[in-house]
């Protein structure tokens, strides 16, 4: 590449001149002269055998005029307008000079749509950016076009950060391979650095004085004069690498559509311009597409924000009034807590405030009286409340009962058949049993039978009865639990009424009454379970349930009542026994009779 030329056109002898390919792609070149001298051809044809050649390029251009390269290369078309490839903005720089230096595609940058030239100023600043620290390490030769570059460093007045960019490719940007052209038709108005700086210049037919001494200034006076007279296509070029130090050049007219032709009254037709792929603008497209989405974000946030300010404004201006009524009432009240005031401020001073008076009072009573009612209910509710739990535990203590009797009734009928059933193996047998044996056993039937009438009827006084045979006596005793061989007598006595006297002369009377009335169990029953503990040891709740006839939960209640009291002892497998110094005095008294 370092040898290749590309042919722009013929001197006035006819020969072609040939410009060096490097040297276009990576200095720093400069194309002026008035408007319809030719430059915009001349930097067509440059693009033109550039793109013949195969080496992109990238063209900013403020006019929309170099879209007929279209009509013969594959470019990216990319700007503001419907007619462009692809809508793009700032945020789509780094994609831009990723494919134009990447992906070799050749680029036209139209900002000639956007209505807001910040916007223009920016997206051309940000790809500058992004081309020259990408081609720091790329280092490929490519050249960026800039027309109208007086907008961007102008000779009077400040630079812009865009101008500042293009202004340091031209001065650092060839040895990373990065070139610059810039096109203005007004050199009067370009910053003399950047002119001065340029490898090559293409000076167009130019006639305003303040050109003309630019050009008599940086070629020579007599070229300052001669460039007035040049004709359309035709340009004074000036090249720092040929022995001549300047040519008069007759560049060719371009062969694409000349878009920046001055309309005439011919109909135009637009030619058919090559368009690129879909996959090429596909990443462009989704970057439109994602600031598309996050404008929408932000427009719906800024709707939200102005809906929430509403709001708060609606609410200030509640609190506003609300202070106004608060004001208004306090006014009032004082006003009120002030006859003289009232007085003089109503024509019927006193009766007004009289009435107002009455009305106080009377929402006062009204509102001591909802008070009051209102207690009441809450009293009545609380009332009805403790009755129903009343009544749920009666009826848990009547199913209690009802158990208890029900086992009672089933174990005295037993007992009934039983001792039939003995009097019937007698008579089989053929011995008459004497009649005291006879009665006996008549009246323990009887009495049986007496006691399931009695339970069934409900009454409960037999609940707790010792059942005993004609007579014989009963002897209470307490097995020890290390040796259940050895048992000692503690207590004989016939009834229950004995044993119960027996409890009272050992002093341990009173705290199984007191556990007995705490507990669902009578006093006769304590003393019906204390009787079998003392002869059988120490038993489990079921076991003695079964033995006095009271339900597991009754038997419970009066078991932990007298545990309370020390009566009893529970073991860890939760059997229950006699504790020892009930025991002791149980023996004591034994021993005393």
């Amino acid at each position: 590449m370092s040898d290749e030329r590309v042919i722009v056109g013929e001197t006035a002898d006819g020969s072609d001149v040939a410009l060096p390919v490097v040297q276009l792609l990576t200095g720093r070149g400069f194309v002026t002269g008035k408007s319809g001298s030719g430059k915009s051809n001349t930097a067509s044809v440059i693009a033109e055998e550039l793109l013949d050649a195969g080496f992109p390029l990238l063209i900013v251009d403020t006019d929309g005029e170099y879209y007929g390269l279209k009509e013969e290369y594959e470019m990216l078309h990319a700007g503001a307008d419907e007619e462009c490839d692809i809508q793009i903005g700032p945020e789509h720089a780094e994609q831009m000079a990723t494919l134009a230096l990447e992906e070799n595609v050749p680029v036209i940058l139209d900002v000639s749509g956007y209505l807001d030239e910040e916007v223009a100023d920016e997206l051309i600043k940000e790809i500058a950016r992004q081309l020259f620290v990408k081609e720091k390490k790329l280092k490929k030769p490519f050249l960026l076009v800039v027309e109208e570059v007086h907008e961007y460093i102008p000779e009077g007045g400040g630079v812009g950060e865009t101008g500042k960019l293009l202004i340091k490719i031209g001065k650092r940007g060839r040895k990373h391979g990065l070139g610059i052209l810039g096109i203005s038709q007004r050199p009067a108005d370009v910053k003399k650095d950047f002119i001065t700086q340029a490898n090559w210049l293409v000076w167009h037919r130019l006639t305003w004085e303040n050109d003309t001494k630019v050009v008599g200034r940086i070629i020579d006076t007599e070229y300052a004069e001669l460039v007035s007279d040049l004709g359309d296509g035709q340009a004074f070029v000036q090249t720092d690498w040929t022995e001549a130090d300047v040519r008069k050049v007759q560049f060719r007219r371009k062969r694409t559509f000349d878009a920046g032709a001055t309309p005439g009254l011919d109909d135009f037709e637009r030619p058919e311009l090559k368009s690129v792929s879909d996959a090429l603008v596909g990443d462009l497209q989704e970057i439109s597409e994602r600031k598309e989405r996050k404008q929408d974000r932000v427009h719906e946030l800024e709707s939200e924000l102005q809906k929430k300010e509403k709001r708060i404004e609606t609410l200030e201006n509640e609190l506003e009034s609300a202070r106004d009524v608060s004001n208004a009432a306090k006014q009032m009240a004082d006003a009120l807590s002030n006859p003289n005031t009232v007085q003089s401020k109503l024509p019927n001073g006193d009766e007004e405030l009289r009435r107002l008076h009455d009305e106080v009072v009377e929402l006062e009573d009204e509102r001591d009286d909802l008070k009051a009612d209102l207690e009441a209910r809450k009293g009545r509710i609380e009332t009805l409340q403790t009755e129903l739990e009343d009544r749920e535990e009666r009826i848990e203590a009547l199913e209690s009962e009802l158990d208890s009797r029900s086992d009672l009734i089933r174990r005295l009928r037993d007992e009934t058949e039983r001792l039939r059933n003995r009097v019937d193996e007698l008579e089989r047998d053929g011995e008459r049993p004497d009649e005291s044996a006879d009665a006996s056993v008549s009246a323990d039937a009887e009495e049986i039978e007496n006691a399931v009438a009695d339970v069934e009827a409900g009454d409960s006084s037999t609940d707790d009865a010792i059942v005993h045979g004609g007579g014989e006596e009963f002897e209470f005793g307490y097995v020890s639990v290390d040796d259940p061989e050895t048992s000692s007598r503690i207590v004989v006595a016939n009834d229950r009424r004995e044993f119960s006297d027996y409890l009272e002369t050992a002093g341990i009377a009173e705290p199984v009454e007191r556990g007995s009335e705490r507990s669902r169990c009578s006093t006769e029953t304590a003393a019906v379970v204390l009787a079998i503990l003392a002869s059988e040891g120490p038993l489990d709740v079921d076991s003695l349930s079964v033995r006095v006839g009271r339900s597991p939960v009754a038997v419970q209640s009066l078991l932990s009542e007298l545990r309370s009291e020390s009566i009893l002892d529970r073991s860890d497998d939760r059997r229950y026994g006699l504790a020892d110094d009930v025991r002791s005095k149980l023996v004591l008294v034994a021993g005393d009779e």
